[in-house]
Parts: C-alpha cells; sequence; structure tokens
C-alpha cells in the first residue's frame, strides 16, 4: 500500500501470510476478495464510525441533567478521536492536513447553512462558532478521513483521470453554488451534467488482496454518497442536527440530498488529489509504487 501506516502494514502483511496458505478454489478465492473488501472498507471507515457511534451513545445515553453540553462532549470526543488516530499512527500527518482542509471547508458551509435556515443545531454548549457546534466539522473531516484512507488501502489507479486543474474548477463552481443557490438560479443539475462530462470516461483500478478491480469512477461516487446518506439519517436521528422537516418529528432524510452528496464528492476527491496525485496503472508496469504483479478484472469477472 503506498504511504501506509505501520498499523496497515502489519494488517496487510498479516492478510498476505494467512491468505496465501489458503488452498485454491474459484469459490474461495471470490469469497477471499469479498471479505478482504469488507474488512478494508471497515478500516477505511473508522473514523467516521467511531464519531457516529459517538453520536448514537449519546442519544442513546447521555444525560439530560450533565453539567456538560451534549454538543460540548460531542466536540470533545471528535477531537480525542482525532488526536488518537494520529498518536497510534492510524493517519499521517501528511493525511492530516487534508484533512484539516476537510473541517474548514465543512465549518464554512455549516455556518453559511444554519444561518439560512438549511439544518439547525440545538442551542447548548460554548464550544460553538455562532449556531454551530464545532464537532459539526468533524463530521466533514470523517469523509476526508475516508477517502484518504480508502485512496491508500485500496491503491487506486486511474484511467483517463481528467486533468487536475479542470476538476478543480468544476468542484470550486459546485461549493459556489451551495451558497449561490439562495439568491440565484440553483445550477446543480447543470454541474452534474459538467461532472458526468469530465469523469464519464474515468475508470477506477482497485487492488482487494490478489486481484484488480475496475469500476466507473462515476459509480463510485454514487456509491459513497448512497453511505453517507444512510449515515446522515442516523446522525439526523439522533438529533445531532435536524432539518426543518424534521423539527416536529423524525423522518428519513429526502433522497435529494443524495444529489448534494454526490456533487460533494467532486469536492472530496479534488481535495485528496492535492494530497495523493492521481496515477495510471500503467505507473505500476513502469516500476512505481504499486503491485504489478497483481490481474486486473471488472467486478463482474471471476476470481
Amino acid at each position: 500500500m503506498r504511504n501506509s501506516t505501520s498499523v496497515e502494514e502489519s494488517i496487510d502483511r498479516l492478510a498476505h501470510r494467512f491468505l496465501d496458505r489458503s488452498p485454491g478454489g474459484r469459490l474461495r478465492g471470490r469469497l477471499t476478495e469479498f471479505l478482504v473488501f469488507g474488512l478494508k472498507q471497515a478500516w477505511a471507515c473508522v473514523f467516521g464510525a467511531l464519531l457516529l457511534a459517538v453520536i448514537m451513545g449519546a442519544r442513546l445515553w447521555y444525560p439530560s441533567d450533565a453539567g456538560l453540553a451534549r454538543n460540548d462532549f460531542l466536540t470533545l470526543a471528535a477531537v480525542l478521536i482525532q488526536v488518537l488516530m494520529v498518536v497510534f499512527r492510524l493517519e499521517t500527518l501528511r493525511e492530516l492536513r487534508v484533512i484539516v482542509l476537510f473541517h474548514v471547508v465543512g465549518t464554512v458551509m455549516e455556518l453559511f447553512k444554519t444561518d439560512v435556515g438549511s439544518w439547525a443545531y440545538e442551542a447548548e454548549g460554548v464550544l460553538r462558532i455562532g449556531a454551530v457546534p464545532l464537532f459539526s466539522g468533524f463530521m466533514y473531516a470523517a469523509v476526508g478521513s475516508y477517502m484518504v484512507r480508502v485512496f491508500r488501502l485500496f491503491d487506486l489507479r486511474f484511467n483517463r483521470y481528467p486533468r487536475r486543474w479542470v476538476t478543480a474548477l468544476v468542484a470550486a463552481a459546485i461549493y459556489v453554488n451551495f451558497f449561490s443557490h439562495h439568491y440565484i438560479l440553483d445550477f446543480r443539475w447543470v454541474l452534474l451534467a459538467a461532472v458526468v462530462i469530465v469523469y464519464g470516461r474515468c475508470v477506477m483500478h482497485y487492488r482487494v488482496f490478489r486481484k484488480r478491480f475496475r469500476m466507473p469512477i462515476l459509480v463510485a461516487f454514487l456509491l459513497v454518497a448512497l453511505f453517507i446518506w444512510f449515515a446522515e439519517n442516523i446522525g439526523t436521528w439522533s438529533r445531532a442536527w435536524l432539518y426543518p422537516n424534521q423539527l416536529d418529528g423524525w423522518q428519513a432524510v429526502s433522497i435529494d440530498k443524495l444529489l448534494a452528496w454526490f456533487l460533494l464528492m467532486i469536492i472530496s476527491v479534488v481535495l485528496v488529489a492535492w494530497v495523493y496525485k492521481p496515477e495510471g496503472p500503467e505507473d505500476e508496469a513502469q516500476g512505481r509504487p504499486g503491485r504489478a504483479d497483481l490481474t486486473t478484472v471488472s467486478p463482474s469477472e471471476g476470481s
């Protein structure tokens, strides 16, 4: 794995040592790839999963008469998780830069969106900026943490990745539209079309264990956005924040939000590309970091 932490290198070595001794067989090979895929995805989600668990736990068990406001408790817990991630080398300092950038970008958006009434937090606690508790920025940082970790864990490579300056322009337009659509026309569908045009030919190659697989990058964006939407439903159920239609009683987050998360994925990818320059599968054959001896297959092909 490229730029992996010491913990991840140990996990990868143990997985190879164990699985290389496993007997062959088509079914076992497929099952092995599936299980390793799930384990790596779970490991990539560790920051977000821990934060979501704390949010749910606070919703179920945090005392209503506690001296420390629940929002402040969530902020302190998020800070502790982030510190432990770095101290135990679960994240590199290089990655922390982009995660902090996610935090800043997300907090700025939170300040604006709460001001215009798009969603709201409980008015409690002192660790806040205006109406925005500081733990909210960590939810965006959790997305950043997942993105940089999955890049390493699956040794992502790309065919026909668009020029980074083009993707930066699209991402900037998406970010501006999150603010400007409250005052002028909403261009999200135009921006969606731009994303399809820019990324439509790009194919992502990822290594699970013994083989490489490939997937259109737009499908990957959609799948990640879908899982974030599920997490958002858990977050609003926990009353970490609420949309206007949830103030009188919880209901599922509108599926329309899926488009917003899909577009936010573009911003996320551009920020991660600042840390890891996208490389093609051919870079492996030229002796650059990666595993050139692995077979490339599509998800529909056998193991």
